[in-house]
């Protein structure tokens, strides 16, 4: 009765960026390399989609999700404290975060990156950045 597919080797990316033009880019890039992206335009919703703050749900239901991108720079959560969210998360912290922002700035980086954020790439993402992604991926697997 179980749901899952271990045979498939498609890998889900879960896309947030408050930019519609950001978050096409992405899941174009992602989808020509053969990744399932679902895309979400808050931190918000991406805690939504991933099922944290639902405690009747709990983690019955655990989220098929491979690896987080996530815009750093975006109104109400940030990218930074999307992060934070899922690395406190028993049921989410294996889940590799990277961060993409335009704004190339040091103490960020190191700060997200010190957080347990996976990769921080600048935007705009390009496709050698989506190859060094399924080793982050596979690294992170058990």
């Amino acid at each position: 009765m179980s749901a899952v597919r271990e045979t498939s080797p498609e890998l889900h990316v879960l896309a947030v960026d408050d930019s519609f033009v950001d978050r096409r880019l992405i899941e174009r890039l992602l989808k020509a390399s053969s990744y399932r992206v679902t895309t979400v335009d808050s931190g918000k919703r991406a805690l939504e989609l991933l099922g944290v703050g639902k405690e009747n749900t709990a983690v019955s239901k655990s989220p098929n999700v491979n690896m987080i991108i996530t815009d750093y720079c975006m109104p109400g959560m940030t990218g930074y404290e999307l992060l934070k969210v899922v690395k406190e998360s028993s049921a989410l912290k294996e889940i590799p975060v990277v961060i993409v922002s335009s704004e190339n700035v040091p103490t960020r980086i190191s700060r997200c990156l010190e957080e347990g954020a996976e990769d921080f790439l600048l935007k705009p993402l390009r496709a050698a950045d989506v190859s060094k992604l399924r080793s982050r991926i596979d690294g992170s697997k058990r």
